[in-house]
């Protein structure tokens, strides 16, 4: 994934959806001036975690992984070594929508590249 971000909060990356007040998720944001890998929990309230993007400039890969009663997330400048970013309590044993997110809350919009979209149901 990849994006021409410019504006405050231009983001896109993944997200995983039980409702409105139980999702997750994970990207590259744009403050300060730069780029950041972001995660955020909402469980009735948001938090919001952060730290510099892996590349200024290039794409980043990221992982989403559920597990019994959390999501892991990870981040790759390579698509092949990956990071375990975050880990944060997700509920268990509900079903999710899982996908892209990109969102502009701040500037005219920006144009976002996603590739090499996969969803994987792990085994037992």
């Amino acid at each position: 994934m990849n994006g021409q971000y410019a504006a405050l909060y231009d983001q896109a990356g993944l997200m995983v959806r039980q409702d409105a007040v139980n999702w997750m998720k994970c990207g590259t944001e744009y403050f300060d001036g730069s780029r950041h890998a972001s995660v955020v929990f909402t469980r009735d309230f948001s938090d919001w975690s952060t730290m510099p993007d892996l590349s200024d400039t290039a794409a980043v890969w990221w992982r989403a992984v559920r597990k019994k009663d959390s999501i892991e997330t990870h981040c790759s400048r390579d698509g092949k070594s990956f990071t375990m970013i975050r880990q944060g309590y997700f509920p268990p044993g509900t079903q999710v929508e899982v996908g892209i997110m990109c969102a502009a809350p701040e500037g005219p919009g920006f144009e976002a590249l996603f590739d090499n979209l996969k969803l994987e149901v792990a085994g037992p």
